[in-house]
């Protein structure tokens, strides 16, 4: 163990260190203690992790890990570990692994004997949820939502029913293609907040009626720039929903069979009452 002033940095252990995702003053004194006294930082990007250190006048040399390399480069860093270095992993902003790299080298460590010790800190996921005014008692982080419009459509087909709140990362250059894709699958009614630019000088969280959030965010192109938190409030299931997977199934079912045989296998295949899968069928299929 080495011990500073203010610091003690175990040997051989992999640091997790989160780093502020837009305000520099996030930064915690136990992560801005960590990289001073770790003996190596592996960085997303070394040249932006470089101009976080040199503002808070930390020299500790950096090492490229990012998702290119991490696989190949996870066996050298162990190795430098169990030999006793001290290694602090961070990602560009918030907290490492959280859909940024880092997953590979902690699952190895773990596999491999390797102490690491996870630090608290900014996180872009629980900054926007805690601000979002949506239940927060359960939630689900989905992640960057796949960059084509079908893919789009099948993750939120495949949620539509979750009732706890849902929550994706989206690029300023994809944010309106990807509420238009949710529109078409979740309607206009479904309460969706967008955070962009958290903790920045122009952070916005606002919230809506899905169709209603897309109107105001075409009415200032400003509204559409930053990195974008997206989150949706989870299905409210009435009485009498269906879910939609049997419905879908009816849908397909249906090409082949009569209604009241597509009805009663849907049925079986999502264990809920035939009858009423039978009437939404008379009702919405033509």
């Amino acid at each position: 163990m080495r011990e500073t002033n203010s610091c003690m940095v175990d040997v051989a252990t992999l640091y997790i260190v989160p780093t502020p995702i837009g305000n520099l003053a996030d930064i915690t004194h136990r992560a801005l203690d960590v990289l001073a006294n770790v003996d190596l930082i592996a960085a997303e990007d070394t040249r932006h992790t470089s101009r976080l250190l040199s503002h808070f006048s930390i020299s500790t040399r950096t090492f490229a890990l990012h998702d290119h390399n991490e696989q190949q480069k996870a066996d050298y860093l162990i190795e430098k570990l169990q030999a006793g270095t001290s290694i602090a992993l961070v990602s560009d902003a918030g907290t490492p692994l959280i859909s940024d790299p880092g997953y590979h080298l902690v699952n190895r460590c773990r596999q491999a004997g390797v102490k690491v010790v996870p630090l608290p800190g900014p996180c872009a996921v629980i900054t926007a949820l805690s601000g979002a005014g949506l239940p927060s008692d359960r939630f689900s982080f989905e992640g960057f939502l796949p960059p084509k419009s079908k893919g789009r459509r099948d993750t939120f087909q495949s949620l539509a029913d979750d009732e706890r709140t849902l929550i994706f990362y989206e690029s300023p250059h994809r944010i309106t293609d990807s509420l238009a894709d949710m529109l078409a699958v979740l309607g206009p009614e479904r309460q969706v907040v967008l955070a962009r630019e958290l903790t920045k000088t122009y952070e916005t969280i606002h919230g809506a009626p899905l169709g209603e959030l897309i109107d105001w965010l075409s009415e200032d192109s400003n509204r559409v720039r930053g990195e974008m938190v997206v989150l949706v409030a989870g299905h409210r299931k009435a009485k009498d929903d269906l879910p939609s997977e049997a419905l879908r199934t009816v849908g397909l079912l249906v090409k082949e069979l009569p209604l009241k045989k597509a009805a009663a296998l849907a049925a079986e295949i999502h264990g809920v009452k035939k009858n009423a899968l039978y009437k939404w069928g008379l009702e919405n299929l033509d």
